[in-house]
This record gives structure tokens, C-alpha cells and sequence, in this order.
């Protein structure tokens, strides 16, 4: 390949990010659900709604450095074949809906955590509130969390399947170029 033409993939620090956030996000899910199958205030439920919290905080970490990355350094190789135009305009619709729900979630995992009072642990540290005590607004904000929740299956799944149609309906490279050790 020469320098002039466009990369046929992403850089590998994309796709390690791309891959590691979605392990980080599968992880938060399995701590929140595996919660349900300890005893409420034993130890091991305390410890997955931890790991949960310190999870989602680090989901909001490298989802900020990748869509900054995304922004300013790395360049989006193209698809080929160049698939039908309303379908790219469905892409950015899909990934800005991704990438805001990837922020929105912790965002609001750190809000509930701020409103009821509690600590905000990350990784040895305790992150400041992002608002006062007010366990009422906390109640609200856990609604629509777990609403939020919901709706990632769906946008995951979507973006997964569409991944897929590409791949083996419409034949072109957009999977490829998000695969590790697929090459230049």
C-alpha cells in the first residue's frame, strides 16, 4: 500500500477501543444483573453494584477518548463497495445515538450515586458529586437509567445486526475495517 491511498481499515487503536468498550459496557450489564442473584446489603451485591459503578465511569472514560480520537486524529477508511447514500446518513444517526447513550449512562450512574449521597468510587478514588443530596431527583434519574439500559440492548443489537447486513448481505468491508488482525 502506498502512502496515498486510503487505509482499508482503522487504525488498531481504534479497534482496540471500539472492542474494549464494548467489553467494559457487557461487564457493567453482568455486574447490574448478577446483582439480582445475591442477598440486598450482602457483600458480594455490594461489591458487583461497585464494580458496576467503577465500570460505567470507565465506559465514560475511553468513550470520550475515542470520540475525541475519532474527531481530531483518526481517518474514517471508506467503505467499499460505497454503499447507498440514505444508509451513510442511517450510520451517523446510528453512532451519534451510540456514542451519546455510551456518555449518557454513566453520566447518570454518577448522577444517581451524587443525588443519593453516596461515594462516587473509581478505581481507588472517589470522584466528586455532580449534584446535592436529593433522593427524589436520584429516583427520577434511576428511571430513566434503567430505561437507558433497555434501550442499549436495542441500540447494541442494532449496530451489531447492521454490522452483519453489511457483511453478508451487502458485501462490503464495513465489519472488516472494525476487526483486529484482519491486516492492511
Amino acid at each position: 500500500m502506498n502512502n496515498s491511498s486510503p487505509r482499508a481499515r482503522y487504525p488498531n487503536s481504534a479497534i482496540l477501543l471500539h472492542w474494549l468498550v464494548l467489553l467494559l459496557v457487557v461487564a457493567a450489564y453482568a455486574c447490574i444483573l448478577l446483582r439480582e442473584n445475591f442477598e440486598r446489603g450482602s457483600d458480594f451485591r455490594e461489591g458487583l453494584k461497585t464494580w458496576h459503578f467503577m465500570l460505567g465511569l470507565t465506559v465514560l472514560a475511553a468513550t470520550l477518548l475515542r470520540a475525541s480520537l475519532r474527531v481530531f486524529i483518526w481517518k474514517t477508511p471508506p467503505i467499499t463497495p460505497e454503499p447507498p447514500r440514505l444508509l451513510y446518513w442511517i450510520s451517523i444517526a446510528a453512532h451519534l445515538a451510540i456514542y451519546l447513550w455510551l456518555i449518557a449512562m454513566p453520566l447518570a450512574g454518577w448522577t444517581i450515586l451524587s443525588a443519593e449521597g453516596d461515594a462516587i468510587p473509581f478505581w481507588g478514588l472517589n470522584l466528586p458529586p455532580l449534584t446535592g443530596v436529593n433522593k427524589q431527583f436520584a429516583e427520577q434519574v434511576q428511571e430513566l437509567h434503567e430505561t437507558g439500559g433497555t434501550v442499549g440492548y436495542f441500540l447494541l443489537g442494532l449496530h451489531a445486526a447492521a454490522a452483519l447486513f453489511h457483511h453478508y448481505a451487502l458485501k462490503d468491508n464495513t465489519l472488516r475495517r472494525m476487526l483486529p488482525g484482519q491486516g492492511r
